[in-house]
C-alpha cells in the first residue's frame, strides 16, 4: 500500500466507531509523545507528529470523517468522489513517507541491505581484564568479491536496468481505490538485473574468506563487556556497506581472586598464633604486586580487611577499585610434642576471659539448661 493510503484510525491507534472523545484523546496522547520539543531532532517523531495531526484535522471534522470513511484518502485527491482540492492533505505523502520509507511506497529503488553484524566470543584471565591487552583473531567472515568488486558482475560486464519495474525495484497494481505496491519479483527490489554472474562469487558480490583483525581490550574491562569494530562485520550484497563485528568478553575464573566490578576479593588463611597476637603478612596483589597486611590481634576468622586502590581499574576512567581479604583461621593440625605442651601450659591458665564469645555462648547454655531442671 502506498504512503498515501495509511489508515488514519491505524495511525490514531483508534477503533474506526471510536467517539469524539476517544479521538482527542488519542491525539493527545500521541501528540505529547513525539511532540519536537520532547524529541529535539529527531526527524522522524517529527514526521509522525504532522502525521497524527493531518489524521486528526480530518476525523474531528464530522464532514470530513464521513467522506474519509466512505471514500478513504480518495475522498481528498482532485477529482475524487469528495471533490475539491487535497487542501491540507496535499503533502500527506510526503509526511507519511518521511516515517515509514520505502516500506509504504517511495517510487525510489529499494537500497542493498546492508550486511549482518557478527558475534565473536572471546575468553581472558583476570590478568588480561586488569592490565589490558592487544590480541589478534582469525575469523571466517563474508567480504566483498575481489574480481568484481562487490558489484556482483562479471568484469567488463554491467547490469541492466530491470524490464519488469522500469529501475524502481517496485511494481504496483490498482485495487479498488487503493494503489498496492511491491517488490520487483524479478530483480527483488535492486532495480537492476545482472546478466553476467560473477564466476568468484556467484553474482552475490561477496565470498567467504578468513579475516584476522587486531583488537584492543582496554584495561578494567569484565565478563559482558562488548567491544565494537565499525564494519569488520559480514559485507553486504553487491557492494552494500558491511555489518559492525561485535566482540563479547569472558573473564576465567581465578584460582585466588573473585571480582565484584572493581572490587577484588579474596580468602587468606593465618595461623591462630598470628590471629592471636597480631602481624603482618604479605600477600599477592591482582596486579602481581606483593601487598604488606597488617593483622590485628585478636582477629576473627570471617573478618575483612581492606585494601583502598588494589582492587580493578575503572573501565575507561581513573582510579581502581579496593581489595578485599577475608581472614581465615586456621587450626593447625600437625604438632610436635613440645608445642602441645606449651598449648596444654597456655590451656591451664585460661580463665575464659580470654575468649569472651565462648564465654557468653556457655554461659547462655548454662541458664537454658537450668530453666528446663527447674
Amino acid at each position: 500500500m502506498s504512503a498515501t493510503e495509511i489508515d488514519f484510525y491505524q495511525l490514531l491507534e483508534v477503533e474506526r466507531t471510536a467517539d469524539d472523545k476517544t479521538l482527542k484523546s488519542a491525539y493527545r496522547k500521541l501528540a505529547m509523545k513525539y511532540h519536537p520539543d520532547k524529541n529535539p531532532g529527531c526527524k522522524d517523531s517529527e514526521a509522525r507528529f504532522k502525521a497524527i495531526s493531518v489524521a486528526y484535522d480530518c476525523l474531528k471534522d464530522p464532514q470530513k470523517r464521513a467522506a474519509y470513511d466512505r471514500y478513504g484518502h480518495a475522498a481528498f485527491q482532485n477529482g475524487g468522489p469528495g471533490g475539491g482540492p487535497g487542501g491540507d492533505f496535499g503533502d500527506i505523502g510526503d509526511i507519511f513517507e518521511s516515517i515509514f520509507g520505502q516500506a509504504f511506497g517511495g517510487g525510489a529503488r529499494q537500497q542493498a541491505r546492508r550486511g549482518a553484524d557478527l558475534r565473536y566470543d572471546m575468553e581472558i584471565t583476570l590478568e588480561d581484564a586488569f592490565h589490558g591487552k592487544k590480541t589478534e583473531i582469525t575469523i571466517e567472515v563474508s567480504q566483498g568479491c575481489e574480481p568484481c568488486h562487490g558489484s556482483g558482475a562479471e568484469p567488463g560486464t554491467g547490469a541492466r536496468r530491470c524490464a519488469m519495474c522500469g529501475g524502481h525495484g517496485k511494481v504496483r497494481a490498482q485495487q479498488g481505490f487503493f494503489m498496492v505496491e511491491r517488490t520487483c519479483p524479478t530483480c527483488h527490489g535492486r532495480g537492476e538485473v545482472i546478466e553476467k554472474p560473477c564466476r568468484a562469487c556467484g553474482g552475490e558480490g561477496r565470498v567467504d574468506k578468513p579475516q584476522q583483525l587486531e583488537i584492543d581490550i582496554p584495561p578494567g574491562v569484565d565478563s559482558g563487556t562488548r567491544i565494537r569494530l565499525s564494519g569488520k562485520g559480514e559485507a553486504g550484497p553487491f557492494g552494500a556497506p558491511p555489518g559492525d563485528l561485535y566482540i563479547f568478553l569472558h573473564v576465567k575464573r581465578h584460582d585466588v581472586f573473585e571480582r565484584e566490578g572493581t572490587t577484588v576479593l579474596t580468602r587468606v588463611p593465618i595461623t591462630f598464633t598470628t590471629a592471636a597476637l597480631g602481624g603482618s603478612i604479605e600477600i599477592p596483589g591482582v596486579d602481581g604486586e606483593r601487598l604488606s597486611l597488617d593483622i590485628p590481634a585478636g582477629i576473627q576468622s570471617g573478618k575483612q580487611l581492606r585494601k583502598r586502590g588494589a582492587g580493578m581499574p575503572v573501565l575507561q576512567g581513573r582510579g581502581r577499585g579496593d581489595l578485599v581479604i577475608e581472614i581465615s583461621v586456621e587450626t593447625p593440625t600437625r604438632l610436635t610434642a613440645r608445642q602441645k605442651e606449651i598449648l596444654r601450659e597456655l590451656q591451664e591458665t585460661e580463665t575464659g576471659d580470654e575468649c569472651p564469645g565462648s564465654k557468653g555462648f556457655f554461659e547462655r547454655i548454662k541458664d537454658a539448661w537450668t530453666g528446663i531442671t527447674d
